[in-house]
């Protein structure tokens, strides 16, 4: 063998081996036909409850650790607010069992949240909970409500799911474990009704 072909041999090894080491995704057939049948089975399905505890780190520290960008924010106003009305970050959050960044990592917090009342600190949340470990590794919960973040303790529907959470609803309840200007650890309880 030539040169050029172990490195080609080498590539595809270092592929494969990848692959390999990637969390299996769970295994719910997606496509429309099977979801077509799954809906047919919902008559006689049974209603389960899943509770959750995990920790979300958003990360707002600048260059290669940054898990939360913005991405727009009102010129006119929200330099002036000192609740920076206006502004709209992306995120992709890591999401942990314990409070410390280096805890086993279960997913991450995919969408945006800005900043929607002008006289208090109250944010519009809009993402997904993306697991990618354990039961639950492929599947996604949706979240989209106000979160009041100087309060101690804040509710937020669960309006969606996919995977084992599909027709999933129910509510996260998120309370501030740290926060200061670049980094936020929220820890979040959600419990959801599900098939």
């Amino acid at each position: 063998m030539g040169k050029p072909t172990i490195i080609i041999h080498l590539i595809i090894l270092s592929v494969l081996l990848m692959l390999t080491a990637m969390p299996v995704v769970h295994a719910l057939d997606k496509n429309p036909k099977a979801v077509g049948r799954w809906f047919k089975k919902l008559d006689n399905a049974k209603q389960k409850t899943t509770k959750l505890h995990f920790y979300f780190h958003d990360l707002a520290t600048g260059g290669k650790n940054e898990t939360s960008s913005v991405i727009a924010q009102a010129t006119n106003i929200t330099s002036q607010s000192p609740f920076l009305f206006g502004i709209l970050r992306m995120i992709d959050d890591p999401l942990t069992v314990g409070p410390e960044l280096s805890s086993k990592r279960v997913g991450s917090a995919q969408g945006i949240y800005g900043s929607a009342a002008m006289n208090e600190f109250g944010l519009l949340m809009n993402f997904n909970f993306v697991f990618t470990d354990g039961p639950y590794n492929g599947s996604t919960l949706s979240l989209l409500g106000r979160n009041a973040i100087s309060n101690e303790y804040r509710e937020m529907p669960i309006v969606g799911g996919s995977g084992v959470f599909r027709l999933a609803r129910g509510i996260a309840t998120a309370k501030t474990y740290f926060a200061n200007f670049t980094v936020a650890i929220v820890e979040y309880h959600v419990i959801v009704l599900h098939y």
